[in-house]
C-alpha cells in the first residue's frame, strides 16, 4: 500500500512538473533556473581563480616586503662587519620571521653564503635561488624548490654607504601555507555562490509565478491562439479602440477607430494633435489623458461619444485607452427623448402648480405661469366673465375677460389683465370657444383672421417678434369656461400639431380646477349672502349708544359669527354677539336662528340671565331634533348679551361661554369686566349670572368673537394683549376708527375664522330729559299726576300731545292704584319719542281685551294701545313697568 501511494506521487509530481513545463511559465522558470546555474558556476570558478592569483600576489608582495624592510634594518651592516655575523643575525632574522608572518628570512653574503636559516644545520651552506639580479641592485621574486619545500621567495640586495652591494637578504613561504590560505577561502566562495544561487532560483520562482498568474498558465501554443484571437476581436469589434502614451504618441488604433476617425494607416507612432480630421477638443481630450465617460465630440460630420481610462496601474507603461462609439442617431433618438421627458415634467409641475387654491384668478394666473419660458415665452388666460362669478359661461366667445397674463419679460404688447373682450368669428380665440379645438396660428405675421379684432395691436405683437400662437379651450365637464393662448418669440421655434397636444394638456389639467374653484365662488357667494342677510342690514336709530361694527367672512367659507343691536322701550338698548362654531350653510342657517331667537326674546323685555337660559333651553332642542336627521348639532354656540339704559348709565350683561367684552373709559385705559362665564349654549344644567355696570359718559364698550384674537400661531394671551394694546390711548376716537385700527392692529393677515366687531360709545339722557314722579295709592291723585305731566309737556314745548297722554297716564295709573301695589311710580321720558312708564310693585300682568258692549269696564288699556305707538310691559325685582310711546311731532 504504501508502495502505492508513492508511486501515485511521483506520478502526480510528474505529472505536475510536466504540466508546469508545458506552460509558457514553465518553460521560461526552467531556462532561468538552468542559466543562474550556469551563471552561479561561472562565477565560483572566476572566484576560485581570483583568489588563487590573489594569496600569489599576496605572498610576492609579503615577501618582499619583509625582505626590504629587514634589508634596511638598522644594525644590519654592522652585524655584518662583526666577527660572527650569524651570531647576531639569527636571533634577529627569527624574530621578524615570527613577527612578519613569513616562513624564513636568510641573511647572505655575495657569494650565496648563509648567515641565517629557520634550519640552523644550514646556516654556512649555499643559498639555493638566484642572486645574480640580487647582485646587481635589483629585487628579485622567484619560485624554488628549497630546504623547505616549495617556496616564493624574494631576495633584496643591503648596501653600504658607498651603495654597494655587501650582502643579500631573502624572504619567502613555502607553496603550501600559500595554497592553506586558499583553501580557508574556498568554503566561503562556495557559501557564497550557493546563496546567489539560492537567491536567484528564489527571484526566478517570483517572476515566474507572477509570469505564470499573468499569462494564466497557458502554453505556448495557447498564448498564440489567446494573441490570435484577441488581435481579431480588436479589429472587428464595431468600437474604436485607441492606446495613447504619455507622451501623446498614438500607439495603437484599430480598425474601426480608423474608419470613425478616418485615420491613415501610417498613424502609429504619431503625436495626436497631428492627426488630421480631429476638432480640436478631442486632440486635447486625447493628449491630456484624463478620465472621460461618454463626452460627445465631434469628428467629421460625426459625433464620436468618448470614453477614455488610464492604464499602468500595476507597473506597466502609462497609457491611456480610449473606446469611441458612433452617436449620431443615438443623439437624435436622446434629443427626442429629451423632449418627452421635459414635457412630462412639465405637466408634472403642471400637476402640482396649478389649482392651489378654489380662487378662479389665482388658477388662472398659475395656468399662464407653469408654462414659461419652457412651453411658450407669453400666456394669457381669457375667461367668460360670467365664470369670474360663479355662474355659467355663455355659449359665445363674447364678454371674455382677461383673467391673467404673463412672459419672459413684463414690457410686452399684449393686452393687459381685466380687459374685457368680444371676440370677432374670424380671431382663433372665437373659432376655439365656438368649437371647442384648439387653434394653431404657427405663422402670425401671414395669418390675417386675428388682426381683425385689434390692427394696431397685432402690428405691435408681430413687431415685438411673437411668430406663434396655439389657443386652446377651457374646457371641463362639457362646457367651454374660457380660452388659454401660448404666444412664442423668435427664442422658440414656431408651434407645431405636437406642441398642440401638449397645450391641451395642460389647459385641461387647470381646467377642473377653474371650474371647481367657479362652482365654490358661486356656493360661497351664496353662502356669503345668505349670511349677510341674516345678519343686520342696518344700526337702527337710537340715542343711548353711537355704533359702528365690522363683519368679515372667513376665506374658507361662511362661519357663525353674527351681532345685534336691539332698541329697548324706555330708550334702552341691547348689544348681543354670538359664535355658532364651524363653517358652512349649517353654521350661518344655525346663526340666524339664534340671532331670531334672541329678537324675540328680548321682545318681552327679559333680562340678559334669563334670555340666555331660554336662548340655551332652544338650542337644545335644536340639537335633539338634528341629531337623529344629521348628527349637526349646535354644540358650541355661544353668545353675550346685554342692556344699556341711558337714563341710568347701567350696562347689565351675561355670557354663555363667550369672551368678556373690553371697556374704553374716558381717559383711554383699558379693562375687561369680570363677567360671570357660563357654559355655551346647549349644554344646559347650569344657571347664567349677570354682572351690573356703572358706565362714564363717553365710555367705549367693544364685544367682539374669538375670530379676531385666536389664531394657531399665537396663544390667546398674545391677542387679548394685542387688543388692549390697540385700544389704549385714544379716548376721544370714533367707534368707526376704533373698528378699523382694532382690525389693522390684532386681526392676522389671513384669518382662518369669520370676525365680528362692535363698538359702541355710551351716551347719558341729559336729566331734563327725564321727569319721574311717586304716586300714593290713591285715585284721587290721578287728577294731580295729569296736571303734572301737562306742564312738563308744556315745559318742553309738546302741549300738543298733552291730551293723549293724560289720557293713557290716568288709565295706567288708575290700573295700577287699583290691580297694582305699592309704590307706584311714574317717569316720563323725552328721547326720540316720548315715553311714560308707570311702575308698581305687582308681577301681575295686565291683558288687553275687548270688552262687549254691555260691561261697564275692561276698555282702559284697548284705549292705551289704540292712542300710543307701543305699549307694554317689562319686569323688574320691584315688580313690573307698563309703558307706552307715543311718536313726537
Amino acid at each position: 500500500m504504501a508502495s502505492l501511494f508513492a508511486r501515485l506521487r511521483h506520478l502526480s509530481v510528474k505529472r505536475l512538473i510536466s504540466k508546469s513545463t508545458r506552460t509558457v511559465a514553465g518553460q521560461v522558470l526552467v531556462f532561468q533556473v538552468a542559466l543562474v546555474v550556469l551563471l552561479v558556476a561561472c562565477g565560483v570558478f572566476a572566484l576560485i581563480l581570483q583568489s588563487e592569483r590573489d594569496s600569489s600576489a599576496e605572498a610576492r608582495r609579503r615577501s618582499t616586503a619583509v625582505a626590504q624592510t629587514f634589508a634596511h634594518s638598522p644594525g644590519v651592516l654592522a652585524a655584518l662587519q662583526s666577527p660572527d655575523p650569524s651570531k647576531v643575525l639569527q636571533p634577529l632574522t627569527e624574530a621578524a620571521r615570527r613577527a612578519a608572518d613569513v616562513d624564513f628570512i636568510v641573511v647572505m653574503d655575495t657569494t650565496g653564503i648563509r648567515y641565517t636559516h629557520p634550519l640552523p644545520d644550514r646556516i654556512g651552506q649555499r643559498f639555493v635561488g638566484e642572486i645574480g639580479p640580487s647582485l646587481a641592485g635589483r629585487v628579485y621574486v622567484e619560485s624554488v624548490d628549497g630546504p623547505l619545500g616549495r617556496e616564493v621567495q624574494a631576495t633584496v640586495p643591503v648596501k653600504d654607504a658607498d651603495s654597494e652591494v655587501v650582502a643579500l637578504v631573502s624572504a619567502g613561504m613555502k607553496v603550501k601555507n600559500v595554497e592553506s590560505q586558499l583553501n580557508r577561502q574556498l568554503p566561503i566562495i562556495l557559501g557564497a555562490g550557493a546563496g546567489a544561487l539560492a537567491l536567484s532560483a528564489g527571484v526566478t520562482a517570483l517572476v515566474g509565478r507572477r509570469l505564470r498568474r499573468q499569462t494564466h498558465s497557458l502554453a505556448p501554443d495557447e498564448m498564440t491562439l489567446m494573441y490570435e484571437h484577441h488581435d481579431t476581436v480588436l479589429h472587428s469589434v464595431r468600437e474604436g479602440v485607441l492606446i495613447v502614451a504619455a507622451d501623446g504618441r498614438l500607439m495603437l488604433a484599430n480598425d474601426e477607430a480608423r474608419r470613425l476617425l478616418e485615420l491613415p494607416q501610417d498613424v502609429e507612432g504619431r503625436p495626436v494633435s497631428d492627426l488630421p480630421g480631429l476638432d480640436p477638443e478631442m486632440k486635447a481630450l486625447l493628449a491630456s489623458g484624463r478620465e472621460a465617460t461618454d463626452e460627445v465630440h465631434l469628428a467629421g460630420e460625426r459625433l464620436i461619444a468618448v470614453n477614455q481610462r488610464p492604464t499602468g496601474r500595476e507597473g506597466g507603461p502609462r497609457e491611456t485607452v480610449v473606446t469611441l462609439r458612433d452617436s449620431t442617431e443615438l443623439q437624435a433618438v436622446t434629443g427626442r427623448a429629451e423632449v418627452a421627458r421635459e414635457r412630462l415634467r412639465l405637466l408634472y409641475d403642471a400637476g402640482l402648480h396649478i389649482g392651489t387654491t378654489l380662487d378662479v384668478l389665482r388658477t388662472a394666473d398659475e395656468l399662464a405661469r407653469v408654462p414659461i419660458p419652457r412651453f411658450a415665452d407669453f400666456v394669457t388666460v381669457d375667461l367668460a366673465d360670467a365664470v369670474l362669478h360663479g355662474e355659467e359661461p355663455a355659449p359665445t366667445g363674447t364678454d371674455m375677460r382677461r383673467a391673467a397674463v404673463s412672459g419672459i419679460v413684463d414690457n410686452h404688447p399684449l393686452t393687459e389683465q381685466g380687459r374685457l373682450f368680444d371676440y370677432l368669428p374670424s380671431t382663433p380665440q372665437a373659432r376655439g370657444y365656438g368649437s371647442g379645438r384648439s387653434q394653431l396660428v404657427s405663422d402670425l405675421p401671414t395669418a390675417t383672421g386675428w388682426r381683425v379684432q385689434d390692427p394696431e395691436r397685432a402690428q405691435a405683437i408681430i413687431d415685438y417678434g411673437i411668430h406663434s400662437l396655439i389657443t386652446a379651450p377651457i374646457q371641463a365637464r362639457g362646457v367651454v369656461l374660457g380660452m388659454a393662448s401660448f404666444w412664442r418669440t423668435q427664442q422658440h421655434e414656431p408651434f407645431n400639431e405636437e406642441d398642440v397636444s401638449l397645450a391641451e394638456e395642460l389647459v385641461a389639467r387647470a381646467a377642473i380646477s377653474i371650474d371647481n374653484a367657479r362652482r365654490y365662488t358661486r356656493e360661497h357667494a351664496l353662502a356669503v349672502t345668505l349670511q349677510r342677510s341674516l345678519l343686520p342690514q342696518a344700526i337702527p336709530e337710537q340715542s343711548a349708544l353711537d355704533i359702528a361694527y365690522r363683519y368679515l367672512p372667513a376665506q374658507s367659507g361662511v362661519g357663525g359669527d353674527w351681532f345685534d343691536v336691539i332698541p329697548m322701550p324706555g330708550s334702552r338698548v341691547a348689544l348681543a354677539v354670538g359664535d355658532v362654531v364651524g363653517h358652512g350653510l349649517h353654521a350661518a342657517a344655525t346663526m340666524g336662528r339664534l340671532r331670531t331667537a334672541v329678537h324675540n326674546f328680548s321682545a318681552l323685555d327679559l333680562p340678559p340671565d334669563e334670555l340666555l337660559s331660554h336662548l340655551d333651553d332652544l338650542v337644545g332642542s335644536i340639537d335633539q331634533s338634528e341629531a337623529a336627521e344629521s348628527a349637526a348639532g349646535v354644540v358650541g354656540a355661544t353668545c353675550l348679551y346685554g342692556i344699556y339704559d341711558p337714563v341710568t348709565r347701567r350696562y347689565v350683561m351675561a355670557r354663555a361661554g363667550h369672551l368678556a367684552p373690553a371697556l374704553v373709559g374716558p381717559d383711554g385705559t383699558v379693562t375687561f369686566p369680570d363677567v360671570p362665564a357660563g357654559p355655551p349654549l346647549g349644554l344646559g344644567g347650569m344657571p347664567f349670572q349677570t354682572a351690573e355696570l356703572c358706565l362714564a359718559e363717553g365710555t367705549q364698550l367693544v364685544l367682539y368673537t374669538d375670530g379676531l384674537i385666536e389664531d394657531r400661531r399665537r396663544d390667546l394671551d398674545v391677542g387679548m394683549e394685542l387688543l388692549r394694546e390697540a385700544l389704549t390711548g385714544n379716548p376721544g376716537r370714533p367707534p368707526e376708527e376704533t373698528c378699523q385700527d382694532v382690525l389693522d392692529s390684532v386681526l392676522p393677515g389671513r384669518p382662518k375664522d369669520d370676525v365680528a366687531l362692535l363698538v359702541a360709545r355710551t351716551r347719558q339722557l341729559p336729566p331734563d330729559r327725564v321727569a319721574d314722579w311717586d304716586v300714593p295709592p290713591d285715585p284721587a291723585a290721578v287728577a294731580g299726576m295729569r296736571d303734572a305731566v301737562s306742564r312738563r309737556l308744556e315745559a318742553w314745548g309738546l302741549s300738543e300731545l298733552g291730551f293723549t297722554m293724560e289720557l293713557i297716564l290716568s288709565e295706567l295709573i288708575t290700573n295700577a292704584i287699583r290691580y297694582g301695589s305699592g309704590p307706584i311710580h311714574v317717569r316720563l321720558i323725552r328721547d326720540r319719542t316720548l315715553i311714560c312708564e308707570v311702575a308698581d310693585g305687582s308681577s301681575t300682568s295686565p291683558h288687553l281685551r275687548y270688552a262687549a258692549t254691555t260691561d261697564e269696564g275692561g276698555r282702559g288699556l284697548f284705549l292705551v294701545s289704540q292712542m300710543a305707538e307701543r305699549w307694554g310691559t317689562r319686569y323688574t325685582p320691584q315688580g313690573k313697568v307698563i309703558w307706552a310711546e307715543q311718536a313726537l311731532p
